[in-house]
């Protein structure tokens, strides 16, 4: 395990972004295959009907479009966004990387600017990728 962490750590310094594309998609397609286990699992317990299928299956199409979410946003704009945002802090606030108040600015600012944003595209994104249209 060590070796696939120090393995990850030269790629992410030698191709930063294109690590990080393909990790985001990679951990956006097995959250979602587990939050899908976790919905089944729910069901199953609560609902406890012939209704909820007692075998797991999981759901391809989504975990793909789940995928492409992370490869095709999280990944690229999380790149620049983390990046900017650490230098518009050391920079511009000129505080010193790996303090608290460092962190907790860019924790904060994270929550307060990137995180909203964040979950309306990816709300949106799937709704239209899922064939949902806009209400008129």
């Amino acid at each position: 395990m060590l070796k696939l962490w120090k393995w990850y750590q030269h790629c992410l310094s030698v191709h930063p972004l294109k690590t990080q594309i393909i990790s985001s998609g990679i951990l956006w397609g097995i959250g979602d295959i587990g939050a899908q286990y976790i919905t089944h699992s729910t069901a199953l317990s609560r609902l406890n009907n012939s209704d909820v299928e007692a075998e797991f299956k999981v759901n391809w199409k989504r975990v793909a479009i789940t995928s492409l979410f992370g490869f095709g946003f999280v990944g690229p704009v999380g790149h620049f966004w983390y990046e900017g945002l650490d230098r518009l802090i050391r920079m511009r606030l000129q505080l010193q990387p790996k303090s608290v108040r460092f962190v907790a600015t860019k924790v904060a600012a994270d929550g307060i600017i990137f995180g909203p944003f964040d979950l309306f595209v990816f709300f949106t994104y799937m709704g239209f990728s899922t064939g949902k249209v806009c209400l008129k």
